[in-house]
């Protein structure tokens, strides 16, 4: 049965049927706990779950590794072990980036680190950005390789107004760094990892076929967002949102109005975005001129989206970041 999607294409909101079943999904993985990242690289999905773990995925087997951290991961609400890169250089050196939520649950955290596996288990080997402020809910979290080799990072807004708009803070950003740690001169604010502003908690990043990055976030009581990024770009939060302008503030390429769907994960089978909604409990397409409908209905809050070899993956997390308890989740497949 047709169900309707409030989607939003060009600054007008409308319904739109899309006859999707809900049986095209194929379950890859069980007993999965709150997974927040999943990658692939040589025939293997990486696969984070918020407590602490980085599983893997190979010839059907499935191995959960825990992360040594030299601070421990604060796993509480919406904060825990968050976004997974791949290093270029994995093949040679086993590298991988996290993104690591930590400190208290009155004075939260976030920092980006590198890590090498060691027999059973994951081992911190260098923090390339701290300091990240944290939230019990927004905290961006996810971290990706440009196609230029730079790392970028995205982080939340924390509820706090003035630190999206402020270049002295790293929160409410889309960060880039070198895969070291260090501030690119070609970066557009010197001596600044910031690469654009003005975000409210951005969790997806993707980049299409011809290079052009695209980033999702959360917008507030709706408004959710897919945003063109440019650099040094300011898309205007909390100034601006939705189909509001203002001098100097860049409109999204989609949003979702007064309806919310929970973006997180983003990724490009390149003709498309594919983004992964929560509270739609399935994956958008977004196309690179803003149109915006259902690709695939899951029937469960989709974490993130991933395509390997012509194949989509996705992962669930059914539990709210707002309750506590275990969340009962799988990494499933996706008929193209």
């Amino acid at each position: 049965m047709a169900s309707k999607l409030a989607v939003h294409l060009c600054g007008v909101l409308f319904a739109m049927l899309v006859p999707v079943s809900a049986s095209a999904a194929d379950t890859v993985l069980n007993g999965l706990d709150y997974p927040w990242d999943i990658e692939a690289h040589g025939g293997k999905i990486y696969v984070t779950e918020k407590s602490g773990t980085v599983g893997i995925l190979a010839e059907g087997s499935f191995t959960r590794l825990p992360v040594e951290t030299s601070q421990p991961i604060l796993d509480d609400r919406g904060g825990g072990l968050l976004g997974l890169a791949i290093s270029p250089d994995f093949p040679d050196t086993g590298r991988i980036v996290l993104y690591q939520h930590y400190g208290t649950p009155d004075a939260r955290m976030n920092r980006v680190i590198e890590a090498e596996r060691l027999g059973d288990r994951w081992k911190e080997t260098r923090v390339l950005v701290d300091a990240i402020p944290g939230h019990p809910l927004y905290n961006g979290g996810r971290v990706a390789f440009g196609p230029d080799g730079m790392l970028y990072i995205t982080t939340g807004w924390t509820e706090n107004r003035e630190r999206p708009q402020d270049l002295g803070s790293l929160a409410g950003k889309i960060l880039r760094v070198t895969p070291d740690g260090e501030i690119p001169s070609d970066n557009p604010f010197a001596g600044s990892p910031v690469w654009s502003l003005g975000h409210r908690n951005p969790q997806g990043l993707a980049w299409d076929a011809s290079r052009q990055l695209f980033a999702a976030e959360h917008g507030q009581s709706g408004h959710d967002e897919v945003n063109r990024i440019e650099r040094g770009g300011n898309y205007g939060w909390p100034l601006i949102q939705g189909d509001e302008t203002r001098d100097g503030l860049l409109a999204p390429l989609a949003h979702s109005g007064q309806s919310t769907w929970a973006p997180s994960g983003l990724t490009s089978d390149g003709d498309r975005l594919l983004l992964a909604g929560l509270r739609v409990n399935g994956i958008l397409e977004v196309t690179t001129e803003g149109r915006v409908s259902e690709a695939y209905r899951a029937g469960e809050r989709i974490r993130d989206v991933l395509v390997s070899d012509g194949v989509i993956y996705a992962i669930t997390t059914n539990r709210s970041p707002r309750r506590e308890g275990a969340s009962e989740d799988r990494l499933i497949r996706l008929d193209p």
